[in-house]
């Protein structure tokens, strides 16, 4: 059986409806558009002709979208949850976060593959930091003379993490094949004060994936801006990072940053190093924008741009590690940490390369 969650679409008038479903219906492993079609028409006030149906699956979770056919693909959810290139292929999660619930080359996880019926991003393959990366501590800064406050959104956690983009739905406006882009607006208000517009780029080629992500003011007063990618990659016993970078912040015990010391403290990234056997939850400073993480099944290479920093988290005995592109350091907003700003209508870019 197959929860459709959700059904939209455009009524013959082209005025909009939505409708949410609490039925259990069993679908067909191959999808029927006309099945589909006189299984949701007598659930929806859209029984007129010229719609079609696009899907979308996560897990058991299977999303349903009614639009004219040449909507299919440039708006709401996108008709496959699969980009495929060569031998590389990535599914998508854009209701969950905008994450990608995994990322393969010839069947190999070269992200951490999410779990079926996945509901929690912090469980996917990777997903966009926006419009802050990593804490702002207490929810709490001051910009441009006002002092302002943001949700606690990580439990009880004391500090607010990651930005808004995360635990927000993404919509679809262009897909094909080998590439999707997916939006956020924000309208302001006590989730993040400004408003603002966000996308991000989803690409396959024959040799790899690229994420770009795109922050826009949409507000008329200057605003703080930070984008950040937090994708999670396979680790084991043989797994050795190297990377270039000039310091390693530490932190206190719920991760604010400290002090800076030698970048190689817990490991020599420079030369390649495997991990220790403690957490590692720390920025590091002057990064090159490229790393290489490799094992037994391979190398997996990293470059970025519009990353002053990145992040590395490597919890003791998990299967992952996280190498975080990160366009500024942690609670940047409350330490003399370099941030961007942006004017109204300005834009900020950073983006990934992911090769194996």
């Amino acid at each position: 059986m197959t929860h459709v969650v959700f059904a939209a679409g455009w009524r013959e008038d082209f005025s909009y409806y939505a409708y949410k479903s609490t039925k259990m219906f069993a679908l067909p492993a191959r999808i029927d558009h006309r099945y589909t079609l006189r299984l949701l028409l007598p659930l929806t006030p859209a029984t007129q002709s010229g719609l079609v149906v696009a899907t979308y699956s996560a897990g058991e979770r299977h999303v349903v979208w009614l639009c004219r056919a040449e909507e299919v693909g440039r708006v709401g959810m996108c008709a496959s949850s699969t980009l495929r290139a060569g031998a590389w292929e990535a599914g998508l999660l854009p209701e969950l976060g905008g994450a990608i619930a995994y990322l393969t080359r010839d069947g190999r996880d070269v992200l951490r593959r999410a779990p079926d019926g996945v509901d929690d991003p912090l469980a996917t393959g990777c997903f966009p930091l926006v419009p802050y990366a990593n804490r702002i501590a207490h929810g709490r800064f001051a910009f441009a003379g006002k002092t302002h406050c943001v949700p606690l959104n990580f439990g009880d956690h004391p500090h607010s993490l990651h930005g808004t983009g995360w635990q927000s739905p993404w919509t679809v406006r262009n897909v094909n094949e080998t590439a999707v882009a997916m939006v956020l607006s924000h309208e302001g208000g006590e989730r993040w004060p400004w408003r603002f517009g966000a996308e991000q780029h989803v690409r396959l080629d024959e040799d790899g994936l690229t994420i770009t992500l795109h922050l826009t003011n949409a507000d008329d007063e200057v605003m703080p801006a930070g984008l950040g990618l937090h994708p999670y990659f396979p680790r084991d016993a043989s797994t050795r990072l190297t990377m270039s970078t000039a310091e390693m912040w530490l932190g206190d015990e719920t991760m604010i940053p400290t002090r800076a010391i030698a970048a190689g403290t817990f490991g020599d990234w420079a030369a390649g190093s495997g991990f220790p056997d403690h957490l590692i939850d720390n920025s590091f400073d002057g990064w090159s924008g490229r790393a290489a993480i490799a094992s037994s099944h391979g190398t997996t290479r990293i470059t970025a741009t519009g990353a002053r920093a990145v992040h590395l988290y490597a919890p003791p005995g998990e299967d992952f590690l996280c190498v975080e592109p990160v366009s500024h350091l942690p609670d940047a907003l409350n330490r003399n940490f370099a941030v961007d700003t942006l004017a109204p209508g300005e834009m900020l870019t950073l983006s990934m390369r992911v090769e194996a």
